[in-house]
């Protein structure tokens, strides 16, 4: 599974809270209560962000920070209610890319997190999305269904990538309209049959879509991982 962010605090009720109001947002977070269930939890699944608190039940964040950055260049915010300059200083320098001071509001923290994600991209690896059983190179600009090409024009394949790229976002018809066809004044018919037609290309059966979900009187939201 992919994620945004992956919390690691000990502090439960507030790790809990945080990606409540992360996911709240359009930013789909996990949280994790230990540097052991963090370690684990990246053996199955993928974050774009680590927020990770430095004191840790088992360990220190500043230890963990350290082993991570033998085998990842993830980004890692720190947070922290310890108030010492120097505990900054080695954060920065062990890899950290960022201190973040506790107590903090939510609504500063999930912008700071978007900040990043935006800087970073929204994935590990931003030139390609696979979950298994649809592959998209965004750079090819091909995309296959369980190893199949599958044939879709380049307005098709732009509207499909733009959807992807914002996994897991509500999109407006309107932010679609200007991203995709760079017009305010497409028709919803035309997106529509655009739409049904992505669907028809990729979804095991484009009546019940799990892919490309319609949020009635938004917009529509690409799920990933057959969610």
């Amino acid at each position: 599974m992919k994620y945004d962010c992956l919390i690691i605090d000990d502090e439960k009720m507030l790790a809990d809270s945080t990606a409540e109001y992360f996911n709240l947002f359009g930013v789909k977070a996990a949280a994790v209560y230990s540097a052991s269930q963090c370690r684990d939890f990246l053996k199955e699944n993928q974050a774009g962000l680590l927020l990770l608190d430095i004191n840790l039940g088992d360990g220190s964040g500043f230890e963990l920070c350290k082993e991570l950055r033998e085998k990842t260049e993830i980004p890692i915010l720190f947070i922290s209610a310890r108030t010492s300059d120097d505990d900054k200083i080695i954060a920065l320098n062990i890899g950290g890319d960022d201190y973040i001071q506790k107590p903090c509001s939510l609504g500063v923290l999930l912008a700071k997190v978007k900040v990043v994600l935006k800087r970073f991209g929204p994935r590990p690896d931003a030139d390609r999305y696979s979950d298994g059983r649809l592959t998209v190179d965004f750079m090819a600009k091909q995309v296959f269904v369980e190893g199949k090409p599958v044939k879709l024009t380049a307005l098709e394949f732009r509207l499909l990538s733009c959807l992807i790229k914002n996994e897991n976002k509500v999109l407006s018809k309107q932010e679609l309209f200007e991203e995709v066809w760079e017009d305010r004044f497409t028709g919803d018919g035309t997106l529509n049959v655009h739409i049904r037609k992505i669907r028809e290309a990729i979804e095991r059966d484009p009546g019940k879509p799990e892919y490309i979900r319609t949020v009635w009187g938004d917009g529509y939201r690409f799920c990933g991982e057959m969610q």
